[in-house]
């Protein structure tokens, strides 16, 4: 693969966890301590970043490196929360139709504020039922 290429999926994944965690440019420069162009040319895929600055990013987003630097296909990017404790207490409370309607949650989500979340929603349909 040519080194533009690489580039261009740096760049994309980069703008994807981005997102994902509410994170700009600017938060990622004075997070990391990196300068504006840097964090602008790795934007832009303009350039790569060395490995250990890829690290960096990815403990930052709490990721793999290989999140940052592979393609990711379609079914990849299905992961809607960033946390694996998260998504699984999501995916309880979604799984249980009285509460799926109900629950709408930041990707970004603590896993104890997901369980807060869930128990005060068992609460209300317990309550609801008479229990």
């Amino acid at each position: 693969m040519a080194d533009d290429e690489y580039k261009k999926i740096f760049a994309k994944n980069l703008k994807h966890y981005m997102v994902a965690s509410g994170k700009n440019q600017m938060d990622l420069m004075r997070d990391l301590g990196l300068s504006s162009s840097t964090v602008s040319n790795w934007c832009t895929g303009s350039k790569l970043p060395r490995m250990d600055k890829v690290q960096m990013l990815a403990d930052y987003f709490h990721i793999l490196k290989s999140d940052l630097l592979e393609e990711k296909s379609p079914a990849d990017n299905n992961t809607y929360y960033l946390n694996p404790e998260t998504s699984k207490i999501a995916q309880e409370i979604y799984d249980n139709k009285e509460l799926s309607l109900l629950f709408d949650a930041a990707r970004d989500a603590d896993p104890e504020d997901l369980q807060t979340v869930h128990s005060m929603l068992m609460a209300l349909k317990r309550k609801e039922r008479g229990q």
